[in-house]
């Protein structure tokens, strides 16, 4: 989120300067954004992944922040939960075979985070949400004791002024209340992050929103939450209502959640995402860097924008604008809603599917996006979570009346060769793609995903033993199966 974070508390004075820099740094970046040739270069994908921690029972081990040294590989992070953490994923450029490129970090860094537990006494899981998850391992004292965290989780309650509410429906509904925002951390994902030109920016940005909820649904990996089968995507719904910092009231209008889709159609850019999340959205962490962005720009320096970036990291949208002052000065696409797991190669065919169908679609965006009004594609994505491939999504249509409702396997079915015909845009080997994306298509055969293939051995194994015994079960076979690299479909059905 940019800049450091020391200190918990702020005073009003704090949040009106971070208000004002906010707004210079809006005419600052509109000023860099309108000059030539800025921002432009090769695309490329980053990416981070997060692990949770288990001990030898597949219960979360939470760790405290002392037994992770100083010299704590660089590429590691800690996560708002002490049972979680990220590994960064070095850059590669979008040509040749970059998402076997980023199997190989997964591959390698899954490794070094299972040894990074491993010296603690623990080993790691990459999993939408841990089935394992109780009550007692998320009481406030489950929070990373950083203070980065602390003053995330004293902002929140302050503007909340109540407890977080979570009311998850499913085949066994959840509600439960909370005075932390220790529920957020139970969700892991894996994100990427695609760098794309500022004059196509809304382009691909759109393209995003209207391929992520077929990427959700096909890579679904979060069923099970506090031993309840909820969405096939929990980890969606958990992330929006355990941070949602909109006081409760009876007021005719709602706030919009710091957690969403979107709001509409990009019509501008970048820029426009900017704006809105400044406009919309209180600030949390007032925390100012001594930059003066306008004079910093005067004196021909890239401003690093860091009251900005700060702010951005506050407002948590599926799919994010990144401005990064690094490499001359760019722009990325952060895709936050893929989740993680179950193995490498099964991300990165998620990550080759949703980059594929970007590409794939930017070029005819607006034709599409006039088919599709915003709010139904919003509706798609959270039927995706809900449902995965069972769901019902909503697609533009040739012939009207439109939109079409699509079973979501066959909506992606008949879109593998936009992907395909979108990676060869992007410079991606023909034999590279026909790896990745004949992954996908085994899935779509089988009507398969890692949250569905939970649920199943789930069911078997409760016919057995009890449900708490039965998800440690499950998960030890999950590891197991994940500890051979094989992607999910591959995965025996049988317990």
């Amino acid at each position: 989120m940019g800049l450091p974070i020391q200190r918990e508390n702020f005073e009003d004075a704090d949040y009106a300067a971070f208000s004002q820099r906010l707004s210079e740094s809006l005419a600052v970046l509109e000023e860099l954004l309108g000059q030539t040739g800025f921002g432009e270069g090769a695309h490329s994908l980053g990416a981070e992944l997060e692990v949770s921690i288990i001990d030898a029972a597949a219960r979360a081990l939470p760790l405290e922040r002392r037994e992770f040294p100083s010299s704590l590989d660089e590429h590691i992070s800690l996560e708002l939960d002490r049972f979680n953490l990220e590994y960064n994923l070095a850059p590669v450029g979008l040509t040749g075979a970059p998402f076997s490129a980023l199997g190989n970090q997964l591959a390698l860094a899954s490794q070094i985070l299972d040894q990074t537990a491993g010296e603690r006494g623990g080993r790691v899981a990459a999993i939408g949400i841990l089935p394992t998850l109780q009550l007692a391992d998320l009481k406030a004292h489950a929070m990373t004791d950083l203070p980065r965290y602390r003053a995330l989780a004293a902002a929140l309650r302050r503007l909340r002024a109540g407890p977080f509410r979570i009311d998850i429906d499913g085949p066994e509904p959840l509600t439960h209340e909370c005075e932390s925002v220790v529920l957020e951390g139970a969700g892991t994902s894996f994100q990427i992050h695609l760098r794309v030109p500022p004059d196509k920016f809304a382009d691909f940005y759109n393209a995003a929103q209207l391929s992520t909820p077929i990427a959700l649904a096909v890579s679904a990996n979060s069923p099970i939450f506090l031993e309840r089968r909820l969405w096939h995507e929990t980890r969606i719904a958990l992330f929006k209502q355990s941070i949602d910092s909109r006081p409760r009231g009876n007021s005719e209008w709602t706030s919009p959640a710091r957690v969403s889709f979107g709001h509409g159609w990009l019509r501008r850019g970048a820029q426009e995402l900017f704006e809105e999340a400044v406009a919309l959205f209180p600030p949390l962490l007032p925390v100012m860097s001594d930059e003066d962005p306008r004079e910093a720009l005067k004196r021909g320096q890239l401003p690093e924008l860091e009251e900005l970036r700060l702010h951005q990291g506050t407002v948590w949208r599926w799919n994010r604008a990144i401005f990064d002052p690094g490499s001359g000065g760019h722009l990325r696409i952060e895709l936050r809603a893929l989740p993680s797991g179950p193995t490498p190669l099964d991300m990165a065919a998620n990550a080759a599917f949703l980059v594929g169908l970007i590409f794939g679609l930017a070029s005819e965006i607006d034709h599409l996006t006039t088919r599709l009004p915003f709010a139904l594609a919003e509706y798609s994505f959270y039927r995706a979570a809900q449902d995965g491939l069972d769901a019902a999504l909503l697609w533009p249509s040739e012939e009207p009346p439109g939109p079409r409702e699509v079973p979501a396997v066959q909506l992606a079915q008949e879109l593998l060769p936009v992907a395909e015909a979108g990676l060869a845009k992007a410079g991606i080997d023909s034999s590279e793609a026909s790896k990745m994306l004949s992954i996908i298509e085994a899935r779509l055969r089988a009507r398969l995903t890692p949250a569905s293939w939970q649920l199943d051995i789930l069911s078997q194994l409760e016919k057995r033993v009890p449900r708490t015994q039965a998800l440690a079960q499950l998960l030890e076979i999950y590891l197991a199966n994940a500890q051979t690299g094989s992607p999910i479909h591959e995965w025996d059905s049988t317990p």
